[in-house]
């Protein structure tokens, strides 16, 4: 028998909780032996949860009880998720987690311990909720030469992105709407800034590319700058506007990673993807482009990712699962001003002006866009496009992905 340790019953973990006993007789038979919750771990006594008597306060508990074999860590933030995570390795335990934040900023401290102690650890659900990505990386793809890989990383931003394109709302209205429903809190500041995207495309990259890149490499635009008028123009181009995440691997070896807001070709496979679902783009020397979609977050399909790393965990006490990678370090990340990519700008500059900048270039414009127009460029670098607005009034540059 497996005894396994929850550590957290808020969202996630209570969905764990509960889907590892309603599911418990296919878990167990899957995992090869019957698993079980021994302890969950948690701030107060939760009188009301079905799960209140699992519950411990003290970690300690957990740490140096030898019967639990599996800890899947649903605490959130790099504190005491961290603190946790690393005696539970040490204490001989395998660990399982969604917390991307941690993951981003220590996944390869941790798997160095997993590794010196033969011990698993899995992170599924740090990617994309309940959409399997992180073990088809490390596995089913595992072939390939990846050259790529990008996506819709955050179900809130895309959520509001596509009230703003479909209902016309304001950003400020449409993220009303988005925390009325719950799909953002109260503090919507990683969401919307884009740190959770950033968060998500480093655990990727890092697995993707066998270094760990740091989320402090990563430069990183969120959607608080998107305005009506921005939609309304790339829908006069015919575009969409999606909060990506993307790392790409140079000739040279380097990653470069960064998050922003792109515009799309209606056409392209993500433009199609809206409200609260991911969507993450894999492109492959052998398979070419993958493309993975699904809902990127909630209760149960966020336990049902950590569920699976639990049942890989103890079927695979004996041996570890492949999903490593090496620490990084600055001379693993490249540069991203030195990119070359389209750009999309807004401005009320006149046609004379936008010419004598930038040349014989697309315009387009919209009503709704308030006398305002956009600027389509051909292949500049970010260092490029910045050396040609001085003195030009640029209100919004994003990047243009075909």
């Amino acid at each position: 028998m497996a005894k396994v340790a929850i550590l957290g019953l808020g969202t996630v973990g209570s969905g764990v909780a509960e889907v590892l006993t309603k599911n418990a007789s296919s878990i167990s038979r899957r995992a090869g032996e019957e698993v079980t919750v021994k302890y969950i771990l948690g701030r107060h006594d939760y009188p009301e949860s079905p799960f209140r008597d699992l519950v411990v306060q003290d970690f300690s508990i957990i740490e140096n009880d030898p019967e639990v074999t599996v800890v899947a860590e649903c605490i959130g933030g790099t504190g005491a998720a961290r603190d946790y995570t690393l005696r539970a390795l040490k204490a001989g335990k395998s660990v399982v987690t969604s917390n991307k934040e941690v993951v981003a900023e220590y996944g390869d401290e941790f798997l160095a311990i997993a590794r010196e102690k033969n011990l698993n650890y899995l992170y599924e659900a740090s990617v994309g909720g309940g959409i399997p990505i992180i073990r088809p990386l490390g596995s089913c793809l595992a072939a390939n030469e990846i050259s790529e890989i990008y996506g819709i990383l955050n179900g809130t931003t895309n959520y509001i992105l596509t009230k703003m394109i479909k209902e016309g709302l304001s950003f400020d209205t449409a993220l009303a709407e988005a925390q009325e429903k719950g799909y953002a809190e109260a503090d919507p500041t990683a969401d919307v800034e884009g740190h959770d995207a950033c968060r998500k495309i480093c655990i990727l990259a890092s697995l993707s590319f066998g270094r760990h890149i740091y989320p402090r490499s990563v430069p990183t635009t969120g959607i608080t700058g998107v305005t009506a008028a921005d939609v309304a123009l790339a829908e006069a181009a015919g575009m969409k506007i999606k909060l990506l995440g993307r790392a790409i691997r140079q000739e040279d070896g380097k990653v470069v990673a960064y998050v922003s807001p792109h515009l799309l070709p209606e056409d392209h496979q993500l433009a199609g993807v809206e409200d609260v679902f991911n969507g993450i783009v894999v492109c492959g020397d052998a398979i070419g482009d993958v493309m993975f979609y699904g809902r990127g977050a909630g209760k149960l399909p966020t336990a049902s990712a950590v569920s699976a790393d639990i049942i890989d965990a103890v079927k695979h006490k004996d041996r570890r699962q492949n999903m490593d990678w090496a620490p990084g370090g600055d001379e693993v990340v490249g540069d991203y001003s030195l990119l070359p990519m389209k750009w999309y700008i807004r401005t009320s500059e006149r046609d004379v002006r936008i010419g004598t900048v930038f040349g014989d270039v697309e315009t387009v414009t919209a009503q709704e866009a308030s006398g305002d127009r956009a600027v389509f460029t051909g292949l500049l670098t970010r260092k490029e496009l910045e050396q040609r607005l001085a003195g030009f009034e640029a209100k919004t540059c994003l990047p243009v992905l075909e």
